[in-house]
């Protein structure tokens, strides 16, 4: 079953530019890691500097655990810490954010 993930993270002040152009090239092996780690897509919007991600993955705690030292990951990762103010290493048990209500 599909896990569905909301996340939330805040860009650098003055970073939003550097942060899309980062964006519209990921590279593919970043996109391959992801795909073999489960990861079904990975959708993020902005506002100001907060962003709001939606990852459906097939399990998200296999997916960190499997992401953590990939070669590709680590790289991005690293782009990532100069542009948000709070660098995810993927060393923790990060669940998300809360989920209050769906639609039944």
């Amino acid at each position: 079953m599909v896990e569905s993930i909301a996340l939330h993270t805040r860009l650098k002040p003055g970073t939003e530019e550097a942060y899309a152009d980062a964006h519209s090239h990921i590279p593919p092996e970043l996109v391959t890691a992801l795909k073999e780690a489960g990861v079904r897509n990975w959708r993020i919007w902005r506002s100001g500097l907060d962003l709001f991600h939606v990852v459906d993955v097939d399990n998200y705690q296999e997916m960190r655990h499997a992401l953590a030292h990939h070669p590709a990951n680590v790289a991005w990762q690293a782009r990532m810490a100069e542009l948000l103010e709070v660098h995810d290493d993927y060393s923790g048990a990060d669940t998300g954010i809360q989920r209050v209500w769906e639609l039944p």
